[in-house]
């Protein structure tokens, strides 16, 4: 039967407080019964004049909007402030009542160039959440899963200029020459002075000319794009540890060792690391095993062009230092290159009439190099222990740790693409993202419900 309403409602007086119009199990009730955000004027008192000036925002309120905007996915905060006019739970969370006037939208990035932009607020206020978390146990530290991922920028991908630029200074660079020396002497060959390692090494880069802070990143033909990278550190339980953001155009093995050490300088040192192919590398394998951390890498498959033979068809014998090759004969050690890769080369004399030259190298002098990091053991470590059951565990939780992080900060809370432009501001979204993530479990997870009186 068709009903029709025919009582309007909407001038209706009523007394009634706005706390009970909050749903009971609302997400802003369970935020605010899961940390107290007072903290934070400690954190802001020297950014405030005592003294001078016309009365200031509540600096809670101000970063109460901005766990809003970014704990419900709010593409702005002129839009943030849009659904805080109409949205009483929100009003709620800020302690504002029916009829207190919101502040404007540009309140906040008012407040962010003039008290917040050089300063790490954003950072403390993540960790704090982070050691409510650690407080309550939530926190499971033992095993880290590391990765990155692309945020587009605001930028035009096709409004770029070409650059040359210096390549950066890795952080296991000095470590790696070090190394390289050592091993030289060991072999009887000179150790290479300090300018052959500093010799500057410049690329060519495309840099936007919207936001040059950015970087233009190239997946493949399809994907090409302006855009930052996340670095980030989760616990099995999708913690965010810690985050680094950079331009997209940085790999992300460089940002391996300062992100994972400041993990352990907040959290404590894991027992067990696992990251994707890109991390794959014989600096990453070393400093983990070095620092009696267990790698836990995937396979990855030999890049040798099909038809030849690959590079483990080739036996290293370590007492002898050389390498064995299927048809008994020996590549001998020649030289320790300055990029640290020990180079054993075959007798051309003898390769000429071997049956596998043709699998075996293209060389016109029928001569074959192999090259070996000088912390190619590492690696070769790392293989072998991907193989043991409690690591194949380790590497699987990753699919349910960082990559679900990111999978939800993309589609819940507005981290697919970025209105904002510059690292300072970037490292700000990120913070506040992955804060509100680890609030939004925080909370969900300490959340005892309303008690029935």
């Amino acid at each position: 039967m068709l009903t029709k309403n025919t009582q309007i409602n909407r001038d209706q007086l009523e007394m009634i407080t706005l706390d009970q119009l909050v749903p009971a199990n609302h997400l802003v009730r369970k935020i605010e019964a899961a940390i107290d955000f007072s903290f934070i004027y400690k954190l802001v008192q020297d950014m405030y004049s005592s003294e001078r000036g016309r009365p200031s925002i509540d600096p809670v309120v101000l970063i109460k909007m901005a766990f809003i905007q970014y704990t419900f996915g709010i593409r702005s905060m002129r839009k943030t402030i849009e659904e805080i006019e109409t949205n009483l739970a929100y009003r709620w969370f800020l302690g504002f009542g029916f009829h207190d006037k919101v502040p404007h939208f540009s309140t906040f990035s008012k407040n962010y160039d003039r008290r917040f932009k050089d300063t790490d607020l954003f950072e403390q206020i993540f960790y704090r959440i982070l050691k409510e978390a650690a407080d309550k146990k939530l926190i499971s530290a033992e095993h880290i899963f590391i990765d990155s991922t692309h945020v587009k920028a605001s930028a035009n991908k096709r409004k770029f200029e070409k650059k040359m630029v210096r390549k950066e200074t890795k952080a296991y660079e000095a470590r790696l020459q070090e190394e390289i020396n050592s091993d030289r002497e060991e072999h009887g060959k000179k150790p290479f002075p300090p300018d052959k390692f500093e010799k500057e090494e410049n690329k060519e880069i495309k840099e936007s000319t919207t936001d040059p802070e950015s970087g233009y990143y190239v997946k493949d033909e399809r994907t090409k794009q302006i855009a930052y990278s996340f670095h980030a550190a989760a616990d099995r339980n999708g913690f965010i540890l810690g985050t680094i953001v950079t331009p997209g155009n940085v790999h992300d093995s460089t940002m391996f060792e300062p992100l994972l050490e400041k993990v352990i300088d907040n959290c404590g040192k894991p027992d067990a690391v696992a990251v994707d192919a890109g991390y794959k590398t014989p600096a990453i394998a070393q400093y983990l095993i070095e620092n009696d951390i267990e790698p836990a890498l995937p396979y990855t498959r030999p890049r040798t062009k099909e038809g030849y033979l690959r590079k483990h068809d080739y036996v290293y014998d370590e007492h002898f230092d050389c390498y064995i090759c299927p048809e008994g004969q020996v590549l001998e050690y020649r030289t320790t290159t300055k990029e640290g890769y020990r180079q054993f080369f075959s007798n051309p004399t003898k390769c000429k009439d071997c049956p596998l030259l043709a699998q075996c190298t293209q060389s016109q002098n029928h001569q074959k190099l192999i090259q070996r990091h000088v912390w190619e053991k590492y690696l070769e470590e790392a293989n072998h222990l991907r193989h043991t059951p409690e690591n194949k565990i380790i590497y699987a939780k990753r699919k349910e740790t960082i990559e679900s992080v990111f999978a939800d900060a993309k589609e819940k809370h507005g981290m697919r693409w970025t209105t904002l432009r510059g690292l300072k501001k970037l490292s700000m979204q990120a913070m506040l993202t992955f804060a509100a993530l680890n609030l939004k479990k925080l909370a969900n997870w300490t959340w005892t419900g309303p008690k029935i009186v």
